[in-house]
């Protein structure tokens, strides 16, 4: 158990969990804002109502961290493809098929469980639910994708993600073309009032603002190959952006044809590349996942007609 004993001296009001992340920079704001939630925060004695709770001047603040804990996550023997990894980060290449983390329906066999068989001592950084997990991909996107291994590169991480300062490049093959070879896509994104499991472009005002770059790779008879890249990170923008725009992603039954246009059971979306500083470095430092053998295939496949 480790204990904290802080003072907020002001000048002005300021909210808890902004505090504490500014005062202990070992912990992300996922973690913080979780112990918050959990009753390990008291300020001036008492439980602390919410993350967003404002400090007077004056405030005292305690906090005991409790040492990791699983909260019924296992590790798991499952195969990782490791792109790279040091004290800080693990950057893998995730396969399609693989959920990234346990949630309803997939309490086993995600890659969380794969990351702490790999390395036990990431249980709990950035909090129990989620260890490790900075970003996602969807469980048919194949890709890359870092993990932090411990608080303090989990908040470094965070905050690149959060600041936009993380270039993230896709391949996708699409139905169709979009209108320009080049361009800029700008459509909120929200919950789908209607099936609320799925994900939509809502009006101005009523999502959260989402905004994607693409540029044209190929032209493969009636598909294309995009290079994508999205400026925000809202849940499966890539897919309902190019879908909005009329070329959705080729083999996505969600948001595109039902009736799949590609040998392929899955969707086409790659996450090809991610330039990212690491925690302890200056500069960015730039990984590849090359595309997969199903989706290489496919591509030989539109090509051979041409």
């Amino acid at each position: 158990m480790q204990d904290f004993a802080l003072r907020f001296d002001g000048p002005e009001e300021r909210r808890l969990d902004h505090f504490l992340a500014g005062a202990l920079p070992q912990f992300s704001r996922s973690r913080l804002q979780d112990l918050i939630r959990k009753g390990a925060v008291l300020v001036d004695g008492e439980r602390a109502r919410k993350a967003g709770q404002l400090l007077s001047v004056g405030s005292r603040i305690s906090m005991q961290v409790p040492p990791a804990v699983s909260a019924g996550l296992v590790a798991e023997d499952i195969a990782l493809q490791v792109v790279f990894e040091d004290n800080n980060v693990l950057v893998v290449n995730k396969p399609a098929g693989l959920v990234v983390h346990p949630g309803a329906g997939h309490r086993t066999g995600t890659l969380v469980n794969a990351a702490l068989a790999h390395d036990p001592s990431m249980m709990g950084v950035g909090g129990e639910e989620r260890p490790g997990v900075v970003h996602r991909l969807d469980k048919d996107t194949s890709g890359l994708l870092v993990l932090a291994k411990n608080d303090a590169a989990m908040k470094v991480l965070q905050d690149q993600f959060q600041g936009r300062a993380v270039r993230k490049t896709y391949l996708a093959l699409v139905d169709g073309r979009p209108p320009t070879a080049t361009g800029r896509i700008q459509a909120a994104i929200g919950r789908d009032p209607i099936r609320r499991k799925r994900m939509s472009i809502l009006p101005e005002g009523k999502g959260r603002g989402a905004e994607t770059e693409y540029t044209t790779v190929e032209v493969l008879g009636e598909h294309t190959l995009l290079e994508v890249h999205p400026i925000t990170g809202r849940t499966h923008q890539i897919r309902l952006h190019l879908s909005f725009l009329g070329c959705p992603i080729a083999g996505d039954t969600v948001y595109g044809r039902r009736r799949r246009s590609i040998a392929l059971e899955r969707h086409f979306l790659h996450a090809w590349k991610l330039e990212v500083a690491l925690p302890d470095a200056q500069d960015h430092t730039e990984f590849v996942a090359p595309l997969p053998a199903e989706l290489e295939e496919v591509l030989a496949l539109l090509r051979a007609k041409k």
